[in-house]
């Protein structure tokens, strides 16, 4: 009989623990782009081994977290344009909330928020504990979107240092060692990125090689031409290079560089975020600039080739287990093809290739 009520006692125990743990909520308020909120998923995988966490969600633009649910620690996403969050930002001594004011609704179901809006001690900060307090208990963290000058380790480690150093209790989690994935395609996300495929006529039976020559910066992007002889270089070696371009590389190269692209490899130009994700599930290899999607890539665990210009890799390089950056500090990264630099790209390209097929 004892033993009976110690082993009730321990599963009582254990159910209240479990009841505790999904009670116990994070937030996470990303404003930046694609390649900003990949970079935050090691923050939330510390947080979420480090406190137990039950659920973590992502405050931003949902464009660029679409991708996050199901692939990710992250476990729901929350669109930033449905809150007022203007309001957090009025000087503290000014900030008014009402009965049942919508902001308070908004936080309430957290017991951990951080958020990379608005100064670490600021008015935005100071209004934001002041509205989750509002409903309950809850500890606020505003942490800085770049690290300062001359900071030299990972922006992953800068945010995780950061957040140590201003969590109330001590965390014995150790973050994710760097060669880890942090995101998991689905079989859907398989199956779906054959069926793109397909459908623009490329064979199943030859290696593909991503290629993305854009970026939301020109400064940060490597001349074109050097995408196009690298293309002309895989295809000579029997391996299917498909160039893929968003709403911003269309407007920004025209027509007639996008039928350039066509016509030495298949262009995807009307893709979703999680349509990219798709193709880079069945893709062998990915080659970008210091781009969001590099980061998916890397974050993947594809092969992914990473060009950098002005941008420190050793800041913010993909996180990834498979992610080789190539660095070109010439004045005219830009502006002129870079020979070199392709045709060490390329061999590197070829030999991993070759090891992903024996």
């Amino acid at each position: 009989m004892q033993y009976l009520e110690q082993d009730v006692i321990a599963m009582i125990n254990h159910q209240h623990c479990q009841a505790v743990k999904r009670a116990t909520r994070a937030l996470i308020i990303q404003p930046g782009a694609i390649g900003d909120c990949i970079l935050t998923l090691p923050l939330a995988r510390y947080m979420q081994d480090g406190l137990g966490l039950g659920s973590i969600d992502m405050l931003g633009h949902m464009d660029y977290l679409s991708i996050m649910p199901g692939r990710t620690c992250v476990d729901a996403i929350r669109s930033m344009e449905l809150i007022d969050l203007h309001r957090l930002f009025q000087e503290h001594d000014q900030f008014e909330l009402a009965d049942q004011d919508p902001l308070i609704g908004a936080f309430a179901d957290y017991t951990w928020i951080v958020s990379f809006l608005g100064e670490p001690g600021g008015s935005f900060e100071k209004n934001l504990i002041y509205t989750a307090m509002c409903s309950h208990s809850a500890e606020v963290i505003c942490l800085p979107f770049r690290p300062p000058a001359g900071f030299r380790r990972h922006l992953s480690d800068f945010y995780i240092g950061q957040f140590r150093s201003n969590c109330p209790v001590a965390i014995k989690a150790r973050p994710l060692p760097r060669p880890s994935k942090i995101i998991q395609p689905t079989d859907s996300d398989v199956a779906k990125g054959k069926r793109i495929l397909a459908g623009a006529g490329i064979a199943p039976d030859r290696p593909v090689v991503l290629m993305h020559p854009g970026s939301s910066a020109i400064r940060k992007c490597w001349h074109i031409a050097n995408f196009l002889g690298l293309a002309e270089g895989l295809a000579g070696k029997g391996i299917q290079p498909v160039f893929v371009i968003g709403p911003a590389e269309q407007e920004r190269f025209g027509p007639d560089l996008a039928e350039k692209l066509r016509s030495i490899a298949p262009l995807l130009d009307d893709l979703s975020l999680e349509d990219v994700l798709a193709v880079l599930s069945v893709a062998g290899a990915f080659v970008g600039n210091d781009t969001g999607i590099s980061h998916m890539a890397g974050g993947m665990g594809v092969m992914t080739f990473v060009v950098f210009g002005p941008t420190d890799p050793v800041v913010y390089r993909p996180f990834g287990p498979n992610v080789t950056v190539v660095r070109s500090k010439a004045a005219d990264f830009t502006d002129r093809p870079s020979p070199a630099l392709q045709a060490r790209i390329l061999d590197r390209l070829l030999r991993g290739l070759l090891v992903l097929d024996s």
